[in-house]
């Protein structure tokens, strides 16, 4: 195959209604990919469950996702099942479903190795944050950490100052909507899709010239991003509200779930494929 694509999910790919928008929702009646608490939680429009199901029968497609497998496994994304996805941002590859252990042990050595340890990392957090702004504070896969913030009532300047803090520390520190995250700045989407695509080479799966296209929309997506040989992000987002732009990157003239079916369809351009003739060429 001449073509890796490794998109993210959520606000890429999938779509909670608050993230589509109540006239955007009802314009495309989407399809429910997940369910949480037996209550429906994101959805894509028709036109990208198409579009993907194509797309991953003809050329690789891996999920690479901030996600843990837990998380991950809750979606029904078209096109399964996938033979390799990238979840706890890059600190697991999923193969066929099962988790890779001997990729979660290296990532495990070079996590220990960048400085501040989780704990470390939770002690300092807590120090930092109270009820009047924080709902919660969760542990991700015992790698990473976040918070689940009100944005409205969030001291201005404590992204700023956490961020400073980590980067010294070894670790990366993003908000993307009421999530902050902070991670060991060796769990990265890039390093786990580099090796995907040296298993896929080595076994024949992939040409050795294969273009890896990506997508994504959070500060957590830019190594991936910067990695590509071509790159995608939609007009909405944490990398928009930042401006954040590299060269090459194409970024979707829609927003919400239109923007997910535009970047499909760039995949298949990217690709060499045709997918002209999916209907609903508005996103239904």
């Amino acid at each position: 195959m001449t073509a890796l694509i490794a998109t993210d999910l959520d606000r890429t790919m999938i779509y909670s209604r608050a993230a589509m928008g109540e006239e955007q929702f009802a314009a495309l009646e989407p399809v429910c990919v997940e369910i949480y608490r037996e209550a429906p939680l994101s959805y894509m429009a028709p036109t990208a469950v198409e579009l993907m199901s194509r797309l991953a029968r003809e050329v690789v497609v891996v999920p690479t996702t901030t996600r843990t497998p837990a998380q991950y496994a809750r979606i029904t994304l078209p096109g399964s099942p996938f033979r390799y996805a990238v979840v706890s941002n890059g600190g697991r590859i999923l193969v066929d479903g099962a988790d890779d252990r001997d990729w979660r042990t290296h990532i495990d050595r070079e996590a220990s190795r960048a400085g501040a340890t989780l704990d470390e990392v939770l002690g300092e957090l807590r120090n930092r944050i109270d009820d009047s702004w924080v709902t919660a504070l969760r542990t991700a896969d015992d790698l990473f950490c976040y918070l689940v913030v009100d944005p409205p009532a969030q001291p201005p300047h404590f992204l700023g100052h956490w961020q400073e803090w980590c980067d010294a520390r070894g670790w990366t520190a993003s908000q993307q909507g009421r999530k902050i995250y902070a991670t060991p700045q060796p769990v990265t989407k890039s390093a786990a899709i580099a090796e995907v695509r040296r298993r896929l080479v080595a076994d024949g799966t992939l040409d050795e010239s294969a273009a890896l296209c990506a997508a994504g929309d959070g500060w957590l997506d830019t190594d991936l991003l910067l990695a590509a040989d071509h790159a995608i992000r939609p007009r909405h987002g944490e990398l928009e509200s930042l401006g954040w732009s590299s060269p090459g990157l194409t970024i979707t003239a829609g927003t919400g779930a239109l923007a997910g079916v535009e970047i499909l369809r760039w995949f298949g351009d990217r690709s060499g494929l045709d997918l002209s003739r999916a209907v609903g060429v508005d996103g239904r």
